[in-house]
């Protein structure tokens, strides 16, 4: 047992970079060994490990903020010259192992020209020993990147069915995420599986919109939805599921304006201009705002100021959600078993006829027989 240890010991030693290899490469470590590239989704963090490894620690023993799970930990690079030790994270505020995201007053562009978003934060050090004291000196490589507000909203490879929503509000500004979920279940706990054949028509699906990163004070309101064939809410062909304040039954709203998420079902259908398909796939699109507590319900009063009214306090443009790829199979569990019980009766009338057909047949014979 013990030479299994030593074993293994040595096998978890040897995929390690030791200080003897970093070779000239070895010393204390400076602020400009950290690069950082502020990607278009992503931003990547590359680290020279040596003057890491000189002050006793190792790529395992760095960390995004503190952040312990696998994919805020450094990988080793020992391809390039000098050796790295690499993070990377994508630009979503549910995924950036601790990263700060703060708007700014530096100019920007686009329509939101007078914000920017600085996505910051620190790779630190966790030093091996448990006891009161040591003799390491904890490292930090502070990291920041800048991007347009525009481009952290729009951006569409953030997340399918997510959105970042600019509040603004007497003390400052803050970003929350909205993001749709599709569930199979009404009480919302089982995340909808869509098989590649597609679902049932007519199969309930339940969808649910909620905002992250939220002061009490709001509560998201759900304006419109509706669905379309492109993942694109511009597109032409679309099936509104409901709007607010007409009366249209094909959707249930169980909850909206109401708390921090809002929640809808409806049955499962299918485009007509794709009947000649084995299945269909649309989008759900839904317009949604943020609103203080105390102006969600004057804002789902129907009357005829309410349309375009966003310029009162309380209440948040809209943004546009749009869920994952919903697929529906051609016809439904019931349309095949109404075809298989219709050609089963098919064939008992077929069987019937020529039973009397037989039964005649035999009688004509006996008859000129006789």
């Amino acid at each position: 047992m013990k030479f299994i240890l030593l074993l293994l010991f040595w096998i978890l030693r040897s995929n390690q970079l030791t200080l003897r290899e970093c070779e000239t490469e070895a010393r204390p470590p400076e602020s400009s060994d950290i690069s950082v590239q502020c990607g278009t989704s992503s931003i990547d963090i590359a680290i020279e490990i040596c003057p890491v490894i000189f002050s006793d620690y190792n790529e395992t023993l760095l960390s995004l903020n503190h952040m312990l799970e696998p994919v805020c930990r450094a990988t080793l690079d020992e391809s390039v010259n000098p050796p790295v030790a690499r993070f990377s994270f994508p630009l979503n505020m549910t995924h950036a192992c601790g990263s700060t995201f703060r708007t700014t007053g530096v100019p920007g562009t686009g329509m939101f020209s007078d914000y920017t978003v600085k996505i910051s934060g620190v790779v630190r050090s966790r030093d091996r020993k448990t006891g009161a004291i040591t003799y390491n000196a904890e490292l930090k490589y502070y990291y920041s990147c800048s991007y347009p507000l525009q481009y952290v909203i729009n951006n569409t490879q953030i997340d399918v069915a997510s959105s970042s929503v600019l509040v603004e509000e007497n003390k400052g500004s803050f970003l929350s995420t909205l993001s749709m979920e599709l569930f199979d279940d009404a009480s919302y706990t089982r995340p909808m599986v869509i098989p590649h054949l597609g679902i049932e028509l007519n199969t309930n699906v339940y969808v649910e919109v909620k905002a992250t990163n939220l002061t009490s004070q709001y509560h998201v309101l759900l304006d419109r939805c509706y669905a379309s064939l492109s993942s694109l809410p511009s597109d032409s062909s679309i099936f509104n599921l409901f709007v607010v304040c007409s009366e249209d039954p094909f959707a249930m709203i169980t909850e909206n304006g109401d708390s921090q998420k809002a929640r809808f079902k409806f049955p499962a259908f299918r485009f007509i201009e794709q009947n000649n398909l084995s299945s269909s796939a649309y989008y759900l699109h839904c317009i949604t705002r943020l609103c203080v507590i105390n102006t969600c319900s004057t804002f789902k009063e129907c009357n005829s100021n309410r349309d375009g009214d966003t310029s009162r306090a309380g209440i948040t443009k809209g943004y546009t959600i749009t869920s994952p790829r919903i697929v529906t199979k051609a016809e439904s569990k019931q349309s095949k078993e109404n075809s298989v019980v219709g050609f089963g009766v098919a064939v008992g009338v077929l069987a019937f006829a020529c039973i009397i057909a037989v039964i005649i047949a035999a009688m004509f014979c006996r008859r000129r027989r006789n």
